[in-house]
């Protein structure tokens, strides 16, 4: 890991200031919104018109690499963001924080897909996997570290807008400053709807699902958190925990899935978050009760979507794992949009507590829909199943090529030392004959 750190410190920095910059705004739209006097509706659209925006830049970013290279689609995306942070408190009105969070979520999308060329180039097939790992952590602790900052400001004010924009115009600096060439673009290939859904239905069904969770708990935790009369630090608690369970639970998951059936721990999982939402509807007005329920919230639902993903690629050959990857992501994305509005939707009916009742609604459906599932196909054996990797929904083309190589690099070095041993094992028989 020192290894990998000291090959990509720049890099990592960079997604820090960057994350911390991301973190900061798309909490602090939620409270500014709530002091403008936004409807709790018109608010949920701002929020997922980033999805929009992101799922856009995903598809349409690799062609303007390609076309114009990545260090100036990196510095004119960033320029971009950097405006449009500070424009916000100055256009208080929801078409335009719509407009500007289109176009954010466009150009982190970009931003990303240029930041994860690069951490493919800065390392070799023996430590991809540790990078990802470290990759995931950098982009937790920037999130987590946003909302400590958020309490030091007035979000009624301008210099908490100010904060984000000048940690993401400096987050590019040690990036464009590396001395890593800028590296070869390639992007995932689309596998059409109808055959990834014969692949797994769980999958498919469960990635989009997982898509609405994590847009709700990063779009519209602090619209909550403002309407049932929260301040400023307990609303920043409040998201910060979210995260830290879903990097605390990461990995002790990740470890099981390798062992045991996947469905019985989207099975779990589904549960735990459900039980732990509807503790939160009953009993959120005790704030001690209410980080717990967060805790498990977070840790149950960040944790799915690697897992989903982990699991689909459980049933196809190395050369469509791309391919599937690519598919599930994009169905990730259409449940991120539809996420913030169908909460926004469900808090302006019936009240703010209502939050809580749309996660229940989708962590018990995903648990459903996965015990019915169970039923329908035998249980794959553990020993053939993919490793999983710590990816985050946030994860764009990039990072699930660099995903799938690494796969592909452990089972032939895995291949490799099978044939080795049973060779091994030939020899030790024949001399003993």
């Amino acid at each position: 890991m020192f290894k990998v750190l000291g090959a990509t410190w720049a890099l990592m920095l960079g997604m820090l200031l960057l994350m911390v910059g991301n973190g900061i705004q798309g909490t602090l739209l939620g409270i500014r919104g709530e002091i403008e006097g936004f409807s709790t509706f018109e608010i949920s659209v701002v929020m997922s018109a980033y999805f929009v925006g992101f799922l856009g830049g995903s598809q349409l970013a690799p062609e303007l690499i390609r076309r114009v290279g990545h260090v100036r689609v990196f510095a004119a995306l960033g320029s971009l963001v950097s405006a449009i942070l500070i424009l916000y408190p100055a256009m208080t009105h929801p078409l335009a924080w719509t407009v500007g969070r289109v176009v954010i979520g466009f150009c982190f999308s970009g931003v990303y897909v240029t930041a994860e060329s690069w951490l493919n180039n800065s390392v070799d097939n023996a430590n991809r996997g540790k990078a990802l790992s470290l990759y995931m952590i950098v982009q937790m602790s920037g999130i987590v570290a946003a909302q400590g900052l958020l309490t030091l400001g007035d979000p009624s004010g301008f210099i908490m807008f100010i904060v984000p924009s000048v940690l993401v115009s400096v987050s590019f600096a040690p990036i464009l400053l590396s001395v890593s060439p800028a590296p070869a673009f390639g992007t995932v290939k689309r596998m059409k709807l109808r055959r990834l859904y014969e692949v797994s239905p769980l999958g498919c069904i469960g990635i989009m699902i997982t898509g609405g969770v994590y847009s709700a708990l990063f779009g519209m935790a602090a619209v909550y958190g403002a309407a049932v009369g929260l301040t400023v630090p307990e609303i920043s608690a409040f998201i910060a925990v979210i995260y830290v369970g879903g990097l605390v639970c990461q990995f002790p998951i990740g470890w099981a899935s390798d062992r045991v059936d996947r469905r019985v721990l989207i099975l779990a999982l589904g549960i735990s978050g459900a039980v732990a939402s509807l503790g939160a509807f009953f009993f959120g007005d005790i704030f001690t009760l209410l980080l717990v329920a967060a805790f498990i919230i977070g840790g149950t639902s960040n944790p799915l979507y690697a897992l989903l993903l982990a699991y689909t690629n459980d049933y196809v050959e190395f050369d469509e794992m791309a391919a599937t990857s690519g598919g599930l992501m994009f169905l990730n994305g259409i449940g991120a949009i539809i996420g913030p509005l169908a909460t926004g939707w469900i808090m302006g009916t019936l009240g703010a507590p209502a939050y809580f009742l749309f996660l229940v609604t989708l962590m018990a459906g995903l648990s459903v829909y996965a015990a019915w599932r169970m039923t329908q196909r035998a249980t794959p054996e553990t020993l053939d199943n993919t490793s999983y990797a710590p990816i985050l929904p946030s994860a764009t083309a990039v990072a699930l090529e660099e995903w799938v190589e690494d796969w592909q690099d452990q089972e032939r070095e895995d291949d490799a030392a099978d044939a080795a041993k049973a060779l091994a094992e030939d020899s030790h028989r024949e001399v003993e004959a």
